[in-house]
């Protein structure tokens, strides 16, 4: 399998060949490892001979280097078929925008190609349990002691926390410090003594990808491990890849939202009541004409934000839009499509019983709906603000 390539101005080669790629190996194979929670050991190796573990990094550090537009329509095509494995790719990008934005010189020479090829696979640990949306809430410690740093407390609902070996660890190296985000640095904290995975979380959906608890205890990492050399900055760290972080999921949620479209559409020329296909009939076709509108929308606004991020604009509120409004696109279409296929929409046989458990993450993954649209609020009133 050859690593894929993009032409700057026409993506439309390497798009047909993830297209193929997802008909020939996700297809086939997606009902199986969802529902037995199953790791695909085998199609994440694919991902990285493909080099999707590199997508957004520079090729000046061994990685493709593909616009968030790009890997947006990469994430969509994934999505559709199995939209748990794109939390894979992710994750993993989050972890290399991080040293690539923030890090120092050496830190990129050192981390990236190794991120880009996927020797070394991993995520952002950020999340704690008694801190999701709000990162100011974490506990976990960081103490200077010589060369190292030592660090103690545990993350959760960790994507890749198993099966990765390195992370962007968030913590506290201030913990008196006023407001509480002056004292959060971000560390490279490679898997190590000190450094469990304690157990993998169960889930109603996003299965056969590992999502864990992370307990670090007495965890000692070398001073040159954090993220720019300077303490302090890892709140604005951590976050300053959360627009391309939730360009994904609003990914994510195009994807799902178009999967459940094409599987009922598809269903309802083969399903047939009162003497003809149930897409005939007006009722089906209400829904139908609301799903394609939804997902139509969802993608443009997922495209929208990609393109801003790519200019270099400011996007946290196209971004916002865009995971809110894709991610209840997704839900909405997987509920509808579970009501036309009827019955079989509520079986295991047929696939949209899983979109209808994965539609749901993307509401909440990368801050929730509701957080989004409080910052959507608070941009536009910035945005406008009378002069």
């Amino acid at each position: 399998m050859n690593q894929i390539s993009a032409d700057a101005d026409d993506d439309t080669p390497l798009l047909d060949t993830i297209e193929r790629w997802t008909a020939r190996e996700l297809k086939p194979i997606v009902k199986e490892y969802d529902h037995a929670d199953r790791y695909p050991v085998h199609i994440v190796r694919q991902m990285r001979e493909l080099g999707l573990f590199g997508a957004t990094v520079g090729a000046d550090h061994g990685g493709l280097g593909l616009s968030a537009v790009t890997y947006a329509k990469i994430i969509m095509s994934i999505s559709s078929v199995w939209m748990a494995i794109t939390g894979i790719i992710n994750s993993h990008l989050m972890l290399a925008l991080a040293i690539e934005r923030f890090g120092t010189p050496e830190q990129k020479r050192r981390w990236l190609p190794m991120l880009a090829s996927g020797e070394i696979r991993g995520g952002l640990a950020l999340t704690e349990p008694d801190a999701g949306t709000d990162l100011r809430g974490i506990r976990m410690t960081a103490r200077r002691d010589g060369d190292d740093y030592v660090i103690n407390g545990t993350k959760m609902w960790i994507t890749n926390g198993i099966e990765g070996s390195c992370f962007a660890l968030l913590v506290k190296t201030d913990p008196a410090a006023e407001p509480s985000h002056k004292g959060m640095s971000l560390f490279i904290a490679p898997k190590r003594q000190g450094f469990t995975a304690s157990r993998k979380l169960e889930k109603c959906g996003y299965k056969a990808i590992d999502t864990a608890e992370l307990v670090f205890d007495d965890y000692r990492i070398p001073a040159d491990h954090l993220i720019g050399g300077v303490e302090g900055q890892g709140f604005y760290q951590a976050t300053g890849g959360l627009e391309l972080g939730r360009i994904n999921v609003a990914a994510r949620g195009v994807g799902i939202a178009e999967g459940a479209l094409k599987l009922s559409a598809d269903y309802a020329q083969i399903r047939k009541t009162f003497g003809k296909p149930i897409c005939e009939h007006q009722a089906i076709q209400l829904k139908l004409g609301e799903m394609a509108t939804r997902a139509r929308a969802a993608r443009l606004l997922t495209l929208d934000a990609a393109s801003a991020f790519d200019r270099g604009e400011r996007s946290d509120m196209e971004a916002g839009m865009a995971k809110y409004f894709a991610s209840e696109a997704a839900l909405e279409n997987s509920i509808e499509g579970m009501r036309i296929h009827g019955a079989y929409g509520y079986s295991k046989e047929y696939d949209i019983e899983r979109l209808y458990r994965d539609a749901p993450l993307t509401c909440i993954g990368e801050g929730t709906n509701e957080m989004q649209r409080i910052i959507i609020a608070r941009q536009l009133i910035k945005r406008s603000r009378a002069g």
